[in-house]
């Protein structure tokens, strides 16, 4: 597919004047997430018919011609596993994406169980992706040739993949299925990894007393202040395997550090001190200054409830197998249980559950209801 740099506000203004006029485009975007500490977006692809672009957003001031286009309800976007992408838009742009078309969320309903962008390429058209390029530094300039065609190849194919896959979800009376949430995932928000407790967000940091917790909350925040003023990803200063290990073992020297293997030694020459330090400050905290992991106080499930979850997951199974698409995707655990305490008696009060959609009232809704009939 041609393609054309867009480097300035004016040749972007010109190309959305253009674009306002087609009926479906796709888009994708790059971003710096493994190189940097304030991930950014370094370039955005926008396919229409026949011509691709490549937007410099580090050469653009005026992005508003771009949202108008995102923003038009009678244009398509077609997009590849976009909660990255729309999250990325709302943190940049500020922009809510109408009309949205997400080729990965299509193969969920199709039960294709290859859905990366590389293998549907491959599958539908015979081309080859290459991985490589998904972890290159795209904040560098100038691009690489090798870059560039891959990054008009991600929306090269794109219109045609939502043709077809669209085409499919219709066959098989999935459309406005796929539809539904597909208008959700328009709604999802950019949201701060940085903020404070950053144990929430730490895998594990639920089994931790309190003690340990605040050891955690000290090494990750030492961490983040040292990612910011280097400029790098978090694993690129210290992975989560050492921020766990020093939290539970408390290590009292640099000597400690090496010889458990918490940190290399040359982690340990730049960062061990400072880590030593956070521990020790963390360790001198008083009883009432420790830290408490937030629980969400879940109602007790009594004998007819666990009944109810045991005869609703038997029931996703055997409709996940007739229906011909992946449990977790058919309905999750957290909505299971949620059903199951609400014991809902008809398709009115299911829809009246937090996170039920109507697709999958349409989908399982005689099925949910028969599983809960059965119950004592």
């Amino acid at each position: 597919m041609d393609y054309q740099f867009i480097t300035s506000d004016e040749a972007l203004k010109s190309i959305c004047s253009e674009l306002g006029r087609e009926k479906i485009i796709a888009v994708d975007l790059e971003a710096d997430s493994m190189h940097s500490f304030t991930e950014k977006i370094c370039l955005i692809q926008i396919a229409g018919a026949r011509q691709a672009y490549l937007v410099d957003p580090f050469l653009i001031t005026d992005f508003s011609p771009f949202s108008r286009i995102l923003e038009a309800p009678d244009i398509i976007k077609v997009f590849h596993g976009s909660d990255f992408d729309v999250r990325s838009l709302d943190r940049e742009l500020s922009v809510e994406i109408q009309n949205l078309f997400d080729t990965e969320i299509a193969c969920r309903f199709l039960n294709v169980k290859e859905r990366g962008l590389g293998a549907l390429l491959k599958a539908h058209f015979n081309v080859h992706v290459d991985k490589r390029f998904q972890k290159v530094d795209w904040s560098r300039r100038p691009l690489k040739e090798d870059m560039i065609a891959y990054s008009v190849g991600d929306v090269a194919n794109l219109i045609e993949l939502h043709d077809l896959l669209r085409d499919q979800l219709d066959n098989m009376g999935r459309l406005a299925w796929a539809r539904e949430e597909f208008e959700l995932q328009t709604r999802v928000k950019y949201e701060a990894n940085h903020q404070p407790p950053l144990f929430k967000r730490f895998k594990g940091a639920g089994k931790m007393d309190n003690r340990t917790l605040a050891v955690l909350e000290g090494l990750l925040r030492l961490r983040v202040d040292l990612a910011r003023k280097k400029d790098l990803p978090l694993f690129k200063i210290m992975s989560n395997q050492s921020i766990m290990g020093m939290a539970l073992e408390r290590p009292r020297g640099i000597k400690n550090i090496i010889d458990s293997r918490l940190l290399s030694k040359k982690q340990a020459g730049m960062y061990g001190a400072r880590c030593l330090e956070a521990i020790k400050t963390a360790m001198a905290l008083s009883h009432g200054e420790l830290p408490s992991y937030p629980r969400t106080r879940m109602p007790r499930k009594n004998p007819r409830v666990l009944e109810r979850i045991t005869r609703l997951k038997k029931m996703r199974e055997r409709c996940s197998v007739s229906i011909g698409m992946e449990p977790g995707f058919l309905i999750n655990n957290n909505l299971i249980t949620a059903v199951a305490f609400a014991n809902p008696g008809d398709r009115d009060a299911l829809l009246d559950i937090d996170s039920m959609r109507h697709w999958q009232v349409d989908a399982l809704g005689d099925h949910i209801l028969t599983a809960l009939n059965g119950c004592a």
